[in-house]
């Protein structure tokens, strides 16, 4: 029996537990049937085996994201995104949104993605009144970066009951001028009944799915945990299966059942019908049940013990109280579920240990693998408890790169526990990687860059107390992300015996300059023994 696929001559990272470099790997089907050096592999190369010399290059597992929003990234494609290198002003914007105006039918929705206020030239968010000038026809919204701030016009604020007489819903708000008029943005709860309300038709999200799926293959990222779609419900789950099934979908998917405008009844919905953690296949599967506790890091509205350092009058949102949280996660965990839930703040994270502590004392369970979304400020005596209760924490790296210089400015000290990957290690709290796309990129390389560099995208230290060596990033990225969704004995590293998800690299990762991490490419993406993408000579 002969091999589909030989590579030889490689810097093999097998990420197997001696943390081993071989040189060579061979695919039959759609797994890895041997590993080692390049003679080694001689016996399994016969004539129609394809040899790729990889010349030095390093041969790692498929990227596993432990934390990316798979449908909300791909629907961002497919209208106006902020992070377009020709948006650099609201007035770039605003002519883009009168092009999109132009182009749509009375009474349908615009969308804009990916705005922050920090990257336009005026600095500012824009106006309901200066979207109004836009159109009163049409509903206008614009999601902030971190999909927990949006501003809308006042076709769109009508749409979801927002005036002047609302009041603020409850884990939100609704912003007004001195004179009580709504300036158009919307934070948390009250951006997420608009969020919900501008959505979108089947037939856009299987799009989306596609073009979601195509972008991740390109980066080597061969499995997501999909941190939900937010508003669209269980109905988004059934059409990510049927996309995977038809193959539009070519990565593997964990999913995890939450909803932002209503994660109770989304949770209810899928506990009715039977489903649990762990089911379906190695291309789908149910992951954990998942609640919103806070707000996001760079809003800030994260929930805090102590006042943010930008301003000692704010500790953040929370979404839900103790009772609250422990009910809905407490049934899930006693149903089977695997739980977990977004919080940032260190408030946050204590009422999500609370939480555990208190379902894990009602109905004990061995390896319940329970996980905490970003886990931002996770402070020395929240470390512990993490341990003692044998929780997973999904930090998330390359927001220390991205969004460091706001972290300096709003939480002061507090930088150098934030996704706090060494202090991880040295406690032995199991921790694996995620982007959070579309809140930044999704690139699996930026996130091992900014873990073992510390840096924010000026160059400032953040925090270099947990820089972590490049090994452990990439076991973060690949081993941990299947540990995290019980998985490791069929992916996550480079041995006999388990699928063929494997991604090549433009150079050698143990070679290069720490500093110079993120600018290395991906040359190569097989998932399940077949090459989904392949870097073209001529490809930048």
């Amino acid at each position: 029996m002969f091999a589909d696929i030989v590579f030889i001559n490689g810097e093999v990272i097998t990420v197997d537990g001696n943390e081993s470099i071989q040189e060579a790997v061979a695919v039959k089907d759609n797994q890895i049937v041997g590993v080692g050096n390049t003679n080694e592999m001689n016996g399994w190369t016969g004539e129609e085996t394809r040899v790729i010399d990889l010349d030095g290059k390093s041969l790692l597992p498929g990227f596993i994201d432990a934390h990316l929003h798979l449908t909300i990234f791909g629907t961002n494609l497919l209208g106006i995104n902020c992070q377009d290198p020709h948006v650099q002003s609201l007035q770039d914007l605003y002519t883009e949104l009168k092009k999109k105006v132009d182009q749509t039918s009375v009474g349908e929705w615009v969308r804009v993605t990916g705005f922050n206020e920090h990257a336009v030239l005026e600095r500012r968010f824009p106006s309901k009144q200066e979207l109004d000038a836009i159109s009163t026809e049409h509903p206008i919204v614009i999601i902030r970066v971190c999909n927990h701030t949006s501003i809308a016009n006042s076709r769109a604020l009508e749409s979801v009951g927002f005036s002047k007489e609302s009041k603020d819903p409850e884990g939100g708000k609704i912003e007004r001028d001195s004179n009580g008029e709504l300036t158009g943005k919307v934070l948390e709860s009250a951006h997420m009944q608009l969020f919900n309300e501008a959505d979108y038709s089947d037939k856009e999200i299987e799009e989306g799915f596609k073009l979601a799926s195509d972008t991740f293959v390109k980066a080597g990222i061969t499995s997501v945990h999909d941190a939900g779609s937010y508003g669209w419900g269980p109905n988004v789950l059934h059409l990510m299966k049927k996309s995977i099934d038809s193959g539009d979908v070519k990565v593997r998917v964990y999913a995890i059942v939450g909803s932002l405008t209503d994660s109770k009844a989304f949770i209810r919905s899928m506990i009715d019908d039977g489903a649990v953690t762990g089911d379906g296949d190695e291309w789908f599967k149910i992951g954990p049940a998942k609640l919103f506790t806070d707000g996001s890091s760079t809003g800030p509205t994260l929930a805090t013990r102590k006042p943010y350092d930008s301003n000692p009058s704010d500790c953040g949102i929370l979404y839900y109280n103790q009772k609250e949280i422990n009910g809905m996660l407490g049934e899930a965990h006693e149903k089977g579920y695997q739980i977990t839930a977004h919080a940032q703040g260190d408030r946050a994270i204590e009422m999500l240990l609370n939480c555990i502590e208190n379902v894990l004392k009602k109905h004990p369970r061995k390896d319940h693998r329970h996980r905490i979304e970003h886990a931002g400020i996770a402070s020395p005596d929240l470390q512990e408890r993490m341990k003692e209760l044998g929780v997973v924490a999904i930090p998330n790296p390359a927001f220390v790169y991205v969004n460091g210089d706001s972290y300096i400015h709003n939480y002061g000290d507090r930088v150098n526990v934030m996704y706090p990957a060494k202090d991880y290690l040295e406690k032995g709290i199991p921790f694996a990687f995620a982007s959070d796309t579309p809140v930044i990129t999704h690139s699996p390389l930026l996130g091992i860059h900014a873990a073992v560099n510390r840096k924010t995208i000026s160059s400032q230290e953040i925090g270099s107390n947990q820089k972590i060596c490049i090994q452990d990033a990439i076991k973060a990225y690949t081993y941990s992300g299947a540990y995290a969704s019980f998985e490791e004995q069929r992916k996550g590293s480079i041995e006999v015996g388990k699928l063929a998800d494997l991604v090549v690299l433009s150079e050698s990762l143990l070679s290069v300059k720490l500093e110079e991490v993120k600018d290395l490419s991906v040359e190569l993406t097989m998932i399940d023994g077949k090459i989904e993408y392949e870097k073209l000579p001529n490809e930048v």
